[in-house]
């Protein structure tokens, strides 16, 4: 048997602090496919550990029987460091809160990093240049000064997802449909995914703004391309950011359902040999720029009372909830509409129903780009 987990322990940041980060592998270490999977990067967002939590034993039987054709590293929860962020009661798992960011934001551009170090060495073999590619960036990565857990975490876990082929990065929304975040070209190649998964929608983009973790081997690639047009450089490694719903949807039954979706999957592509991968699961909806997704927001603070349900179809203009007043000559009396800026369906919405002048209260998917989202930062944040 193959299968291990590993401890690795972190520096911490202050005096006698160390973090504990787990990882298993399992699978042929000669494997010619390797598979990097992650969950709660967002360490409030639990429903991808769940999922994995599930995962794992039938890697592990599936490894004992023999079934196994590609390599698999899984950190069921990659961030240990966000799983202590509390205060006063509150879990505060999606940001750094020593530097206020975003875990899933800022990570490393990478192609200016080993612009150099390929110089010269590519050649007419697409798979030797994807090597060199690689390579290039192990070395970078080994050549930094480890300083801050931040740091030693992100570049222990970048190292895992460069030499792998199938990187999923396991998330979930507030209160939210399934759904998948790629890069356009890995489309329709990742459809199979979508379908195994049963996402209601799969949103593209080839920069959402934020430095996401999932869009950093794409833009190593596409940038290295660019750079040597005369050079056969593919997108080296499939990348997604799995959205499981909400941030509320932890439960056994619904992971034991989101391990077998991507059990099915690695088994339809050939790298699990099981004699039962589940039932072919029915075709996802096509893929949509997330350009075309509106982030509606109120203008004003106040209590939402909703008017449609995940999943619904709305029209522009339609109201999606109204917004009662907190304060002013009608405060707790006075309700206003707040409107969809465009026709699709809801694919998420808020849980908190008291909301900030500003804030993002839901998701509608459309299939028009919107002229307010072209070329703009795409997130939330």
């Amino acid at each position: 048997m193959t299968f291990q987990l590993h401890r690795t322990v972190l520096a911490g940041d202050t005096p006698g602090a160390a973090i504990d980060l787990y990882c298993y592998t399992v699978g042929p270490a000669d494997a010619s496919t390797r598979v990097h999977l992650q969950a709660a990067l967002h360490a409030d967002e639990q429903p991808g550990t769940m999922a994995l939590h599930h995962l794992l034993p039938r890697l592990r039987d599936a490894d004992a029987a023999g079934q196994l054709r590609a390599h698999f590293t899984i950190f069921p929860s990659v961030n240990p460091l966000g799983l202590a962020n509390f205060s006063l009661r509150h879990h505060i798992g999606r940001y750094d809160i020593e530097t206020g960011v975003n875990y899933n934001r800022r990570w490393p551009d990478l192609y200016p990093r080993i612009a150099d170090a390929i110089a010269g060495k590519l050649s007419a073999d697409p798979a030797a240049n994807i090597a060199t590619i690689r390579a290039a960036v192990i070395a970078w990565i080994d050549s930094q000064r480890l300083a801050t857990a931040i740091q030693q975490l992100r570049l222990l876990v970048l190292k895992s997802a460069v030499a792998a082929d199938i990187v999923l990065d396991l998330h979930c929304d507030d209160d939210s449909l399934k759904h998948i975040f790629t890069s356009p070209e890995l489309m329709p190649g990742l459809q199979d995914l979508a379908d195994w998964m049963g996402v209601a929608a799969t949103l593209t983009a080839e920069d959402s703004g934020g430095g996401s973790f999932d869009e950093v081997l794409p833009t190593l690639y596409r940038k290295a391309r660019l750079a040597h047009p005369d050079h056969p450089i593919p997108i080296g490694a499939e990348t997604a950011t799995l959205e499981y719903r909400g941030r509320a949807d932890s439960f056994d039954a619904i992971g034991q359902d989101d391990a077998a979706g991507l059990f099915g999957f690695f088994a339809s592509r050939g790298l699990i040999a099981a004699a039962d991968p589940g039932q072919r699961p029915s075709p996802a909806p096509a893929p949509t720029p997330f350009e075309a997704t509106e982030v509606l927001r109120v203008d004003a603070p106040g209590l939402l009372a909703y008017r449609v349900e995940l999943g619904d179809r709305v029209r522009k203009g339609q109201s999606i909830a109204d917004l009662i007043a907190m304060d002013g000559p009608d405060a707790f009396i006075a309700r206003r509409p707040i409107l969809a800026g465009t026709d699709g369906f809801v694919l998420s919405r808020v849980s908190g129903k008291y909301v900030v002048r500003g804030a993002s209260i839901a998701k509608i998917v459309g299939t028009e780009v919107l002229p307010a989202r072209a070329g703009a930062y795409l997130l939330e944040d």
